[in-house]
């Protein structure tokens, strides 16, 4: 089988139309989804771009791959799907990015190249074509080449897509890079496209700029006072907070959602042409969601569900077709799923597990009943304090995590203040839960779920007897010996 994993950049989970969307179109993923599996409820792990990602690449919780910032080292002794795909004998290539900065103990010295940026290469890959904000020289030549005007900036080329054809936009560049290399592959292939839109800023391309210019918008949920100083403080933020004009940004994310949608109908067809869209396993999910004016904010960040509900459609020619998954699905989901797919073990590190028994349209009985997604802002400014990092810990009480389920969302900050809304009575979270029963037993779930998924990358394991072996079975009567041997 041919592997190929889509991620669109910032696509929020309900903007399909095959998910009812009142607005937005998306036939070449309503496509995908019709010959495949939609997970109606699938989740990041993360905000921003780098920690969600990781937590796809790795299968592991943020908790456990520490990467809690677009910046943060990747941990090089993790494994990921890219290096599984090398054992499992392909070639894996990416196209566009993957925002992992590099392991600094795995670098040359503070002069090595792999500093200067965040935004590295995950190791494994080989790279077909890389595209990213301070690497874009080949997408501002291609412009260039085709008459327009460039500035070599990144934000400044994207705010002007409207102003030049949806055909040479930054997507439809990179389509092409991906079908030109497609087309000179002699064995199966495991291709990774990661498209930066619908990511901001919200400028789609071409005509898409003006798709929806006469559609009537929904207004966005209002925001709720005095929830938490993190909520209050994003409202005071530009950038996160809502800006006036909220229908045109509307409009420009959906049209982007559409042009996202327009490429991958190229690829879909392409796939066609050459014979291969039945030999090839297709993957599509995001890295994170996108506020759009809900709750007052924009972007991603905090606890709201709309930052971390995001879409995943998966098309296996060998499994059921047409089926919606409404069980709760996670982006760590996704490699043990892909081990499965090319007949690897699922690493020990991963704190997903495989969605193969859903594209047999199976429901495992021992299936996670929530989502939990996490949200860390230690990068704003704390002030000094005598104990240097690593001691000082105050940095830890910047973070929190959700427990999703259907009835409740339980938030836990690290600094012992917690949320609890009550989505039966109101889907939109913004009714908070005054039973202290109700928010014990969500506060005990979220404590064992942790309690469950923390690494045990080598805690299976003992050494003893001349080897390595698993963790032996306990002897019957355990709990009743008077001692247990060391």
């Amino acid at each position: 089988m041919n592997i190929l994993l889509i991620t669109l950049d910032q696509f929020r989970g309900d903007c399909l139309s095959c998910a009812g969307h009142p607005v937005v179109r998306t036939p070449n993923l309503d496509r995908l989804a019709a010959e495949g599996v939609r997970f109606a409820r699938h989740y990041s792990q993360a905000a921003p771009c780098s920690p969600g990602r990781a937590s796809l690449y790795t299968g592991m919780y943020q908790m456990n791959h520490r990467v809690v910032a677009n910046g943060t080292p990747l941990d090089a002794g993790f494994d990921n799907l890219a290096l599984a795909a090398r054992r499992a004998g392909y070639d894996p290539t990416l196209f566009g990015y993957t925002d992992q900065s590099v392991d600094p103990r795995e670098t040359d010295g503070p002069d090595d190249p792999r500093l200067l940026s965040y935004e590295g290469v995950l190791p494994g890959f080989s790279v077909g074509l890389e595209l990213k904000p301070d690497d874009a020289q080949c997408w501002y030549d291609w412009l260039a080449d085709l008459g327009h005007d460039v500035v070599p900036n990144w934000d400044v080329m994207l705010e002007s897509e409207p102003l030049r054809p949806a055909e040479h936009s930054m997507s439809a560049f990179l389509t092409e890079r991906f079908l030109g290399w497609m087309g000179q592959q002699k064995t199966p292939w495991f291709a990774h496209i990661s498209q930066t839109r619908p990511h901001p800023p919200y400028a789609a391309a071409g005509t898409f700029s003006t798709m929806y210019d006469d559609a009537e918008l929904s207004t966005p949920i209002a925001p709720v006072p005095g929830l938490h100083k993190l909520h209050e403080r994003l409202l005071g933020v530009t950038g996160y907070a809502a800006p006036a004009d909220m229908d045109h940004v509307q409009r420009q994310y959906f049209g982007m959602v559409s042009e996202a949608d327009h490429q991958l109908g190229r690829i879909w067809a392409a796939l066609e042409e050459a014979g291969q869209w039945d030999d090839t396993l297709i993957i599509v999910t995001a890295d994170h969601g996108e506020q759009l004016g809900d709750h007052g904010l924009i972007q991603k960040a905090a606890w709201f569900e709309q930052s971390y509900h995001i879409l995943c459609i998966v098309r296996d020619p060998r499994a059921e077709r047409g089926l919606t998954v409404e069980a709760f699905t996670e982006n760590v989901d996704i490699f043990p799923t892909l081990c499965k797919a090319v007949g690897l073990p699922v690493p020990a590190q991963c704190d997903g597990a495989p969605l193969t028994h859903f594209l047999r349209n199976e429901t495992p009985p021992w299936w996670r009943d929530a989502a939990r997604w996490e949200y860390d802002w230690r990068q704003a400014q704390i002030p000094a304090s005598p104990d240097p990092w690593p001691w000082d810990r105050r940095l830890e009480t910047r973070n929190l995590v959700v427990q999703r389920g259907e009835g409740f969302a339980y938030v836990h900050f690290g600094d012992g203040a917690s949320l609890c809304f009550d989505l039966a009575a109101d889907p939109s979270w913004r009714t908070l839960v005054t039973d202290p029963a109700v928010i014990l037993e969500n506060a005990q779930a979220l404590l064992t779920w942790r309690a469950q998924t923390m690494n045990r990358t080598l805690t299976g394991m003992l050494v003893q007897g001349g080897g390595v072996g698993r963790w032996p079975a306990m002897p019957a009567n355990w709990g009743e010996t008077a001692s247990v041997t060391a």
